[in-house]
């Protein structure tokens, strides 16, 4: 495919994901665990039948895949939808990386660096940089499969010493410094001679990439991450075109809508996916009960807990939760019938939420889209595909972009 048709065909995914998403917005932004009756369920009965009517499996399934074999392709845009998203595996540059260089990595982290680096073919001359360094993991192996100097960028001055030392032990030409990439001095590392690699910056430290590298001219790999994590309550789109396409079609998301698109979960151990199925069912629960008591038919949110905090029955969840919010229960609570209509409710929401799982991954597409076209109309070149399968990450979205 060439630039030029390549370009058009992702010009004509951005529009067509941006009306799509307004058409549908009244189905996917209501959060089925906050509602216990959904505004879109009585304008389409069917469609909300049918997915309570849906067994486990099919319900697994659907969470695994939304878009093969679906049900609802019968009242949803499923096939156009997985058209859209469906984007090329960028190609890797030469040999595969040691194993010997996945020392001090996780292993799900280095596979991830593993797939990233040889996708990003390092330009004649640049000065190398990586953005949110951490411990500087993808600086080291970038030293190392380049034998280049990389400097890594990192505010935490801990992450900084202990990835220093590390980089000295393996003899990798790797410099850490400490760095709020958020402060306006960041710009100084930025030049139209830097690449800058960044692989899962979250929110607002990609985002402030995105915007220094298109004043600057420095070249970028990006995989961004956690498009929610912004101090932004609504998102202002980075492109010219994304506002535009917006306004006209009236999509407007709010950091809550930004949430959505990273909620895939493939990754997680068995374990923790069974803990956070606990942990929903007793939150619905107890939305039952404090509705009850506080005779509000409303959600009552509350704080989430880390995992091995969970107290370790639904009684003692729902004291802590009622504390959390000042609320006194009344004695002779009937324990045992709350859980089991948060058991309920949470088989219940998990099918509702089929319908948003169907627009995560295009609200995805459309928001790294929004960030190509920014590049693109700071005169970039730039490349959207995949680095990875989403078994090993589902956030495997890349962008490349340089100048020239």
């Amino acid at each position: 495919m060439s630039e030029t048709s390549s370009h058009a065909s992702h010009a004509d995914r951005f529009a067509r994901l941006t009306a799509l998403l307004a058409e549908w917005q009244p189905l996917w932004r209501p959060l089925p665990f906050q509602h216990r009756r959904l505004p879109w369920a009585e304008a389409h009965p069917e469609l909300a039948d049918g997915l309570r009517s849906l067994d486990d499996a099919e319900c697994a399934q659907l969470q695994a895949d939304p878009f093969t074999d679906s049900p609802l392709a019968e009242r949803l845009p499923v096939a156009e939808l997985a058209a859209l998203v469906e984007l090329p595996e960028l190609p890797a540059e030469g040999p595969g990386l040691p194993a010997q260089w996945a020392e001090h990595m996780g292993g799900r982290k280095w596979q991830q660096v593993a797939a990233f680096v040889p996708r990003m073919a390092a330009l004649p001359g640049a000065v190398l940089l990586e953005w949110c360094a951490g411990k500087g993991h993808l600086a080291r192996t970038l030293a190392r499969r380049l034998d280049r100097e990389v400097t890594g960028l990192e505010w935490q001055a801990a992450l900084c010493r202990d990835g220093q030392a590390l980089a000295e032990r393996q003899g990798a030409r790797v410099q850490l410094a400490q760095q709020d990439v958020l402060a306006p001095d960041a710009a100084r590392w930025l030049t139209a001679d830097t690449q800058v690699a960044a692989l899962h910056a979250c929110g607002d430290l990609h985002g402030r990439l995105i915007e220094l590298a298109a004043e600057q001219g420095s070249a970028v790999t990006l995989a961004p991450c956690c498009y929610h994590r912004t101090a932004r309550v609504h998102y202002r789109p980075f492109s010219r075109r994304g506002r535009e396409l917006a306004a006209a079609h009236g999509l407007s998301l709010t950091r809550e809508d930004l949430a959505m698109a990273v909620q895939e979960t493939v990754t997680a151990p068995r374990h923790v996916r069974r803990h956070r199925q606990r942990a929903n069912a007793w939150r619905l629960g107890f939305d039952a009960l404090q509705r009850q008591v506080r005779g509000r038919d409303a959600y009552l949110p509350v704080p989430s807990l880390a995992y091995g905090r969970m107290p370790e029955s639904f009684a003692g969840f729902c004291r802590w939760a009622a504390e959390c919010k000042g609320l006194v229960l009344p004695a002779g609570i009937d324990w045992h019938a709350f859980e089991q209509q948060g058991q309920r409710r949470q088989a219940e929401v998990t099918r509702l939420e089929l319908v948003r799982h169907l627009f995560r991954r295009p609200l995805e597409v459309w928001l790294v889209l929004d960030r190509q076209r920014r590049l693109e109309e700071a005169g970039f070149r730039v490349e959207l595909g995949t680095f990875c399968a989403r078994e090993l990450t589902p956030r495997n979205l890349l962008l490349r972009a340089s100048r020239g």
